[in-house]
């Protein structure tokens, strides 16, 4: 079932009839095994005016996921195929995420910081300002098994009315950390142009970074992560090589990384939009064709092997012959 929200776009989806789904792309035969033949891409949702953030909750068998422009975050239920207002306003939350105790984590952009939501429903500010300046807007956000938290902070959310606030940046775009049991906060990274979509490899010796504004290409750079939090060894794991673009990646349980791609339009506009996968090696290995730029994605589902993916106005869901990464 396909719930539409509200008056905005609602965009037209007919699933494939046939196996294997057509908009399954093999670029390479190792994604062989992990497509599965017998499924296609399904529409839950649809009427958002930018949807990004999903984040799996398997306790309640619901997925959350953010409806930037519209202040909200929504929530899809897998019992019912449903959709409905989990939190507006939502100080045009983007990325979502939960701590090692289940509480759910969501980087804002109206208010510039990091929040948890308590068991009991209220809100616990993590981090706001580096340094005694406010942060830019929080963009993506991920949390280590030692209970650090992760998040990026580009200027996205302050560029306009769009998503957020016209203000002006008081810190350098950067990649951010807050050391466990409520530590401080630590700047890791301060060289990427726009740091976007993060997410560690399955071992969490490594941890990927989405350079969203790289020119003339897109990249994604891979480095080493040690036990105490720290980072080395910055080198380039893919770049985009021509016209698209990475948001939001997420890693499966073998290492592969699934990265959420689009063009900024063009001819080359429907041929790009969807998923991209890659090996650990950044080969190039299978992309999923959406009608819609993708801007994030995450696995879940009762056996963790659901990629859902946040599309423009659209959630997106296809089971997957392998498990995202815990």
């Amino acid at each position: 079932m396909t719930t539409t929200m509200g008056s905005e776009v609602r965009v037209p989806f007919q699933p494939s009839t046939r196996y294997p789904d057509p908009a399954i792309e093999v670029l390479d035969p190792a994604f062989l095994k992990l497509r599965l033949f017998s499924a296609g891409v399904e529409q839950l949702a649809s009427g958002c005016r930018w949807a990004e953030g999903p984040q799996w909750f398997g306790d309640g068998r619901f997925l959350l996921f953010s409806d930037i422009p519209n202040n909200r975050i929504l929530r899809w239920d897998e019992c019912s195929g449903s959709t409905a207002v989990f939190r507006a306003p939502s100080n045009n939350a983007n990325g979502l995420a939960r701590d090692r105790q289940g509480r759910l984590l969501a980087c804002e952009h109206l208010t510039r910081r990091v929040t948890r939501t308590e068991y009991d429903g209220s809100i616990t500010v993590l981090a706001d300002h580096y340094q005694g300046k406010r942060l830019n807007s929080p963009n993506d956000i991920v949390c280590a098994r030692d209970g650090s938290i992760w998040f990026t902070d580009p200027l996205f959310g302050i560029a306009g009315h769009w998503e957020g606030a016209p203000a002006d940046s008081e810190t350098p775009w950067a990649v951010y950390r807050i050391a466990p049991e409520g530590g401080a906060l630590q700047k890791m990274i301060d060289d990427m142009a726009a740091p976007n979509g993060l997410a560690f490899t399955p071992d969490e010796r490594g941890l990927y970074v989405v350079e969203s504004r790289a020119e003339p290409h897109r990249r994604i750079w891979l480095y080493d992560h040690a036990a105490d939090g720290r980072l080395s060894n910055k080198r380039l794991y893919v770049d985009a090589q021509g016209p698209g673009a990475y948001d939001g990646i997420a890693v499966d349980a073998l290492g592969n990384v699934w990265c959420g791609f689009g063009s900024s339009g063009g001819a080359q506009a429907a041929e790009l939009d969807g998923v991209r996968v890659y090996d650990p090696s950044g080969k190039a290995i299978g992309h999923i064709h959406l009608p819609e730029r993708c801007a994030n994605l995450c696995f879940g589902g009762a056996k963790n092997n659901r990629l859902f993916m946040a599309a423009s106005h659209s959630l997106y869901a296809l089971f997957v012959n392998v498990r995202g990464a815990v």
